[in-house]
């Protein structure tokens, strides 16, 4: 069989990016990088690196892909706007490059102020900036500007042109979408903006209702390179069914179809009710192809995420270096989807999964993580789309009330798992199907549950926090026996304290765990001794309130 190598590159549409060094080169996002290096031989490949003039440190190894004859991996928990020395090393050969990561702050070129007030009529913007110098829409100072459409209109605001930032904006009631990014549309920043009340009445097929995924944020095919940060998003006009009545279908709040990739969608609040739910939080298509969404060298990271009937996060297609972190995720069926991971790798960690459920009536809950894959055919040769790595460590899944099943029942290869919290009343592991296998180790994991047993293992927090408690209650199963006041006597199936088993049981990770405290690092997404994770628009580093909640 020929590599196909050729193939996914025209299939994808792969942005041309010359690297200084033809063999390796990295992508950078704000606080990662996704390296590349092409090579003949397959075998280990250890990667280092250091701020610029710093002390190395060990990262995670990359993997080999043959099809393209290139290893892949990601360096992450950068600085923004940082120049970073990378050594690959791999079969006697040394590689040596410098990547700078992203400056998360944009230079401004031009500003349009919007008047202050309200208006009915939908902001088509055509005018773009330039890498140097950004368009930026904004209320103007001292003021707010409010979008509502009255479902007369189809959207609040069109993005038809590169290096546009949309900033502060009350947007509400698009008949469609709240704000449409065209297609091929690439670098555009959506920040500090309250979208509500927009879309159609969703519902099943089964219905009649043959429209989906209406969206607080839509990008058409092929737009990418967006950020979408610190936003607001909630209160759709209607919602999806739950899977009583077949698959779910309706609103979302971020929508990216087969996306150019290097995509940022970090620290926003989306949130609704149950009867305006949403399809999937953020989601998109193609899911079982060499696209998708977010396609490839993208982040998600710091969101709350809540009120989902599918996906909380649809992560599907090429997954080729996209990383999805510290994200608190609650009321949906399945937290992370990846069905498929055609490229990979994909890396999941430090995320919190709470609540899962199946429908209004049904609180059985579904599936953490959901797999998946198929096979389609590109230039007359059959292709599988499930071979993408998957690293998934450090995640913490809360009961009770969380999913049944760790994993989705579908066919799974390359899945690497290390240092989640994963109580389940189902199934933990998806059965072996061959080569290539997967990787499944030292995770905490359980049927049986006992809300309280599971919840004495946390610090009790008035904030979405769950830190280690150094005990845990957990039953000695048997006749256990004891003496008090000189009297001996059996106690059947005691409650005991123990020690916590999540405390210090973790494995070293290279790159994802270095900081740890304690005698090895905790399993599960908080480190006792290390600041907490922070989720939400609030959450962001910097925070000030918009002008929609000051004016």
């Amino acid at each position: 069989m020929r590599p196909f190598g050729l193939i996914l590159l025209l299939v994808q549409a792969l942005p041309a990016a010359p690297p200084a060094d033809p063999a390796a080169w990295a992508v950078p996002t704000f606080e990662s990088l996704g390296l590349y290096f092409n090579s003949p031989e397959q075998g280990p490949c250890r990667v280092w690196y250091r701020a610029s003039g710093g002390d190395w440190r060990e990262a995670h190894p990359l993997v080999y892909d043959p099809r393209e004859r290139q290893y892949r991996g990601s360096l992450v928990g950068l600085a923004p706007d940082t120049l970073y020395d990378v050594r690959l090393e791999s079969g006697g050969r040394t590689v040596e490059f410098q990547a700078r990561t992203r400056s998360d702050r944009f230079p401004i070129g031009k500003t349009t102020y919007l008047d202050g007030g309200g208006t009915d009529r939908t902001l088509s913007i055509r005018e773009g900036g330039a890498a140097s110098g950004w368009h930026l829409v904004t209320p103007a100072p001292g003021t707010k500007y409010v979008s509502d459409v009255f479902n007369l209109s189809d959207y609040n605001v069109v993005v038809e042109a590169d290096y546009v930032i949309l900033r502060g904006l009350e947007l509400k009631n698009a008949a469609v979408h709240g704000v449409l990014i065209r297609k091929g549309v690439q670098h555009v920043v959506i920040e500090d903006c309250h979208i509500t009340g927009w879309g159609r009445i969703g519902g099943a097929r089964i219905w009649g209702v043959f429209h989906g995924s209406d969206s607080a944020i839509y990008a058409e095919n092929d737009a990418g390179h967006l950020v979408i940060q610190r936003n607001l998003i909630e209160y759709p006009r209607g919602g999806a069914n739950d899977w009583e009545s077949g698959h779910p279908d309706g609103p979302q709040a971020i929508t990216l179809i087969d996306s150019r990739g290097g995509n940022i969608i970090r620290y926003n609040t989306i949130q609704s009710t149950e009867d305006h739910g949403y399809n999937d939080g953020i989601g998109g298509a193609t899911n079982y192809s060499f696209k998708g969404s977010p396609n490839r060298d993208s982040d998600i990271y710091g969101n709350i995420i809540s009120n989902c009937w599918d996906d909380a996060i649809e992560s599907e297609g090429a997954n080729r270096n996209v990383r999805i972190w510290s994200n608190y995720i609650h009321h949906t069926f399945v937290h992370v989807a990846t069905a498929a991971t055609s490229m990979g790798p994909l890396y999941i960690f430090r995320n919190v999964f709470g609540t899962s459920r199946v429908s209004h009536q049904d609180s059985s809950g579904g599936m953490m993580i959901k797999t998946g894959m198929n096979y389609i055919t590109i230039d007359g040769e059959r292709v599988s789309t499930g071979l993408g790595y998957r690293f998934i460590y450090h995640n913490t899944a809360l009961q009770p009330g969380g999913a049944l099943d760790v994993f989705s029942s579908h066919e799974l290869h390359n899945a690497v798992t290390r240092n989640n919290i994963f109580y389940a009343r189902g199934r933990t592991y998806p059965p072996d199907r061959g080569a290539p296998p997967n990787d499944f180790q030292n995770d905490l994991t359980g049927g049986y549950l006992g809300g309280g047993f599971v919840r004495s293992m946390f610090l009790p927090s008035q904030g979405l926090e769950w830190f280690l408690a150094p005990t845990a209650r957990r039953i000695q199963w048997g006749r256990v026996p004891y003496a008090r006041n000189e009297k001996e006597f059996f106690i059947t199936d005691p409650v005991v304290e123990v020690k916590n088993p999540a405390l210090d049981a973790g494995a070293r990770i290279p790159g994802f765990n270095d900081d740890f405290a304690g005698a090895a690092p905790d399993i599960g997404a908080f480190e006792n001794g290390r600041p907490p994770l922070r989720f939400g628009r609030e959450a962001a580093p910097g925070f000030t309130r918009p002008p929609w909640e000051l004016y």
